[in-house]
């Protein structure tokens, strides 16, 4: 929490405090649930040592957080600069600077803005043919679902090399990234704070994985399996695939088959492993087992296709009951919940 002056002689963590006092207890006690607990500390002391506040201070800081939430508004809306030409014509272009300082001081504005708001498939054509590090940086910055359309649209020699780079990639300098954004034409100017920027990361590339196809999500990790086995076998703990159903309990095998379309079912067995058949059985009736191996039968035989894309199905099922806390995926690694 700001401990330096401001303008006037009060410093940020005094006009946090004065802003609370003056949104009250039930939603000062709102904003409090979003806080660490040292700026929780901080606050309650600065609060409890604030004798009086003058009706026109009280009024000036409220007046300043309501710039601050509008900059960031036209931030998320249109970049800094639709927001600074916004702020502009409501404040003045005085004013508009300071809250835009203010707000760039404190706010780390993430680069790519410009990217993240282009359509997956047009931006495909915009960067298939950069090095796979300036992919790599640049998929670090998008949404999941949008790296996702973005890597499986890669020629397949290339998907699990930019998936590696993404993997180990850790601090880029702003340099690097404000060269990057200048090859895409980026229309923004780039807000990189001078530290070093933390991305990507084994958890950035498993957020990827988790929303590609089946198809992309095999051949991603067949081949890295293969050149970097160690990091493939870290990105394995921290996902889920089809055949780690076995890592389920019959507690929670059951729990995921309520939710599952028997055919969805038969479809994803088609292409299972007689191990992972059999965790699948084991927790069916007899009379519901005779039905989905009768159907896998009679379906004769069906393109890998449809067959991940009913795993992958199940394996969403999955990935959401756990996200619920209804079931647990015993991951290894001695992090298991004991009873």
């Amino acid at each position: 929490m700001a401990r330096t002056k401001a303008e006037g002689g009060i410093s940020g963590l005094q006009k946090a405090a004065i802003l609370l006092i003056a949104l009250g207890p039930e939603r000062s006690a709102g904003i409090f649930k979003h806080l660490k607990e040292e700026e929780i500390e901080e606050l309650t002391l600065e609060i409890a040592n604030t004798r009086s506040v003058t009706p026109q201070v009280k009024e000036e800081v409220i007046n300043e957080f309501y710039e601050v939430c509008l900059a960031q508004q036209y931030i998320a809306e249109g970049g800094i600069n639709y927001a600074k030409e916004l702020l502009e014509k409501a404040l003045g272009s005085d004013k508009a600077m300071d809250v835009i300082g203010k707000l760039t001081a404190s706010l780390q504005v993430k680069p790519f803005e410009f990217v993240r708001k282009t359509d997956a498939s047009q931006l495909i054509n915009f960067i298939q043919d950069e090095h796979p590090q300036t992919i790599a940086l640049i998929l670090s910055y998008l949404s999941p679902s949008q790296a996702a359309l973005i890597i499986s649209a890669l020629p397949p020699d290339s998907q699990a090399e930019v998936a590696r780079r993404i993997a180990v990639m850790d601090r880029t300098s702003p340099d690097v990234i404000k060269e990057v954004e200048k090859v895409l034409e980026s229309k923004l100017a780039s807000l990189v704070n001078q530290d070093y920027t933390i991305i990507g990361g084994v958890d950035a590339v498993v957020d990827i994985l988790n929303t590609v196809d089946r198809g992309t999500e095999k051949h991603i990790m067949e081949t890295l399996e293969i050149e970097e086995p160690e990091l493939a076998d870290e990105i394995r703990k921290k996902m889920f695939v089809f055949e780690d159903i076995l890592l389920l309990d019959d507690k929670a095998i059951q729990r995921v088959l309520r939710d599952v379309d028997n055919n969805d079912l038969a479809v994803a067995l088609k292409g299972a492993n007689e191990q992972v058949q059999n965790a699948i059985f084991n927790n069916l009736s007899k009379r519901l087992v005779v039905m989905i191996k009768e159907d896998m039968e009679f379906m004769g035989p069906v393109r890998m296709k449809d067959v991940e894309e009913a795993q992958q199905k199940i394996v969403n099922i999955i990935r959401k009951l756990e996200d619920s806390g209804e079931i647990i995926i015993s991951r290894g690694g001695g992090d298991e919940i004991v009873v």
